[in-house]
């Protein structure tokens, strides 16, 4: 028999994705649409007439956002504006049109009028109407705003109506729509070529690994990336699951107000985790048992599971168990599978392990998007989209890698059965089994964010003292630019896996920041890493918002040490036959999660460019 390459069949599927992602290079990179798409800093009013500058404050901006339609926001103080709406693109002329709901505008008149015997109070502002209150209805004049625009690029937007000169420069925020290039594909796929030679690399089957199935993987984990972030159809139906996502944490809210009313006023407390985000994870915990009582769960399960069965020719168990992972935890996904379990082999075990480390339960989920969102709808539906998208991308490329660490060589039962253990006996059951759960979770993740962060002050603390004591410090904060002050967990967690960052496409400014997340991932929780991606958020720490958004895709998973021991003792629990294999293959696992995560983010960058 002729004996093939190894990596034959493998760069044949990566210039095929290559070829489909510059394809669209030429028509996307170039649209005006895309290039305005983002936060203008207004710093200049021009008087066309007098050509007198007006006096700007530093909070005048417009933002121009592309989501499931066309939103902008607007605030001229300097005129007395402020409003939200829709906006279009149309032969060099932007056109701004007030959702009335939104329009803040100063009022200098009002009249009172009638007309037909009802009588209506119409709003002025300079001599011109606003809006009319009949009875107890407001009705608004719609009043487009329309620009001419003189000059755009990348860094710079200048405008003009009929009486002024709009200067604006570029304010990167992480809602910025990104073109691709061919320069960001060549490294996105150098970043990918790393992560599989990685694998391959500590593989136990060298030789057996199924290049085809690997080309599949990818080709599945580029295509929804490639939907997700530039096809508008694909986009759509993401936000409108992301909306749902977003609008049952609002309902979490009703339940977490009435047991801490007041609580959740984040202008008068700030922003209390305990109250915010802990109380998602029992809701949706519920939620979860409920949905899967109902059967919803397992039919679209199922049918996740039917496709990678077909299209990466796995066993029926696994792939319910990797499919099961995308919306329930590392420990409930093989509930499903808890017969087949002690007959499985071992490369399907290890894909049910590395399944449950690269993929996060939707309970957690909602947390995360809670507050990496925090208060700001847009920024909530922002999240949930990439959260989710991170989640299902993961299953793919959890496959992918378990699949060159361990082949498959013996012959697969593509039969797919449900158990229905700890289903419930009823609705009201369900629930309450979930409701447990969820408490359970919530507050083992308090206790374990109390204890982690607490050793990471303790930590920094400790090194901190030693940094003074040999005046490394000051030499950290001038080496980073003031990225870290002194020598702690962060700034060793943040240099020892830069590296890696840079190969997989993350901005050479920030490699150390997204770095240090991942250590922070793997040592700690991927909570932990969450919570310092929404710190460093907030701060505005980062040079480039990609890799917010690289970042978020990175984190996806349960890939920690801690997760090792769980996995042995749950599915331990499950499989006592298999608990020896399972400890033999916690560090392989942990290996396969981490990578898994390390390719979604690698190909998001690779498309956002």
């Amino acid at each position: 028999m002729r004996k093939k390459n190894l990596f034959l069949s493998y760069p044949v599927h990566l210039l095929l994705l290559a070829f489909i992602l510059f394809s669209a290079c030429s028509t996307d990179a170039e649209q005006p649409e895309a290039v305005i798409t983002q936060n203008w800093e207004l710093k200049t009013i021009t008087d066309k007439e007098t050509g007198e500058a007006l006096e700007v404050d530093e909070d005048e901006f417009l933002s121009i956002l592309n989501t499931d339609e066309n939103i902008f926001n607007l605030s001229f103080p300097a005129l007395n504006i402020s409003f939200s709406g829709s906006w279009t693109f149309e032969n060099d002329t932007l056109i701004l049109v007030p959702d009335l709901d939104d329009l803040i505008l100063e009022i200098d008149s009002i009249v009172y009028e009638a007309s037909k015997g009802e009588p209506f109070v119409t709003l002025f502002n300079q001599n011109e109407p606003i809006a009319q209150i009949t009875g107890d209805m407001l009705k608004g004049k719609e009043r487009p705003m329309f620009f001419v625009v003189e000059e755009l690029s990348e860094n710079e937007l200048i405008l003009a109506d009929n009486k002024y000169i709009y200067y604006l420069e570029y304010h990167p925020v992480e809602t910025t729509v990104f073109a691709f290039g061919i320069t960001n594909i060549i490294r996105g796929l150098f970043g990918m070529l790393v992560l599989i030679a990685i694998a391959w690399i500590f593989s136990a089957r060298r030789k057996a690994v199924s290049w085809k199935v690997v080309g599949i993987g990818l080709s599945i984990q580029v295509l929804i990336a490639f939907g997700i972030l530039q096809v508008p159809a694909i986009q759509y139906f993401f936000e409108i699951v992301g909306k749902i996502f977003v609008g049952i944490l609002d309902f979490t809210k009703a339940g977490t107000e009435f047991l801490f009313e007041g609580f959740l006023d984040t202008e008068t407390y700030g922003f209390i985790f305990a109250f915010q985000v802990l109380p998602t994870i029992i809701f949706f915990s519920a939620l979860t048992s409920l949905l899967f009582y109902l059967g919803i769960i397992q039919k679209i399960v199922y049918g996740l599971a039917w496709l990678m069965t077909k299209a990466m020719k796995l066993s029926g168990a696994e792939s319910l168990s990797v499919a099961g992972n995308i919306f329930l935890g590392q420990t409930e996904s093989p509930l499903m599978i808890k017969a087949y379990l002690p007959d499985m082999t071992k490369s399907e075990i290890l894909l049910v392990m590395t399944g449950g480390m690269a993929t996060l339960a939707g309970g957690v989920l909602a947390a995360y998007i809670s507050f990496l969102g925090g208060d700001d709808p847009v920024q909530r539906l922002i999240f949930a989209k990439h959260l989710l998208a991170a989640s299902i991308m993961a299953a793919p490329g959890a496959v992918v890698i378990t699949k060159i660490l361990y082949p498959q060589t013996e012959e697969i039962d593509e039969t797919m059965e449900i158990s229905k253990d700890r289903i419930g006996s009823n609705v009201l059951d369900a629930i309450s089994n979930g409701t447990g759960e969820g408490l359970r979770l919530a507050a083992n993740v308090a206790a374990m964010l109390l204890v982690f962060i607490a050793f990471i002050a303790m930590f920094n603390f400790i090194v901190g003292w030693v940094g003074d004591w040999t005046n490394l410090n000051p030499r950290i904060a001038e080496i980073t630019n003031g990225q870290y002050q002194q020598l702690s967990l962060q700034f060793i967690l943040g240099y020892t896996f830069a590296p890696i960052m840079w190969l997989i496409g993350v901005s050479l400014p920030d490699i150390t920041l997204v770095g240090r997340l991942l250590g922070e991932k793997i040592i700690m929780t991927e909570f932990i890493g969450y919570v310092s991606l929404a710190e460093l958020k907030e701060m505005d720490a980062f040079a480039d918002p990609k890799s917010i958004i690289m970042a978020t895709y990175m984190l996806c998973g349960f890939a920690n040490f801690a997760s090792i021991g769980i996995q042995i003792g749950g599915i331990g629990s499950l499989a006592p036959t298999r608990r020896v294999l399972l400890s033999q293959f916690g560090m392989r696992a942990l290996l396969g999660g981490t990578l898994a995560g390390l390719m979604s983010a690698t190909i998001v960058g690779m498309i956002l460019g």
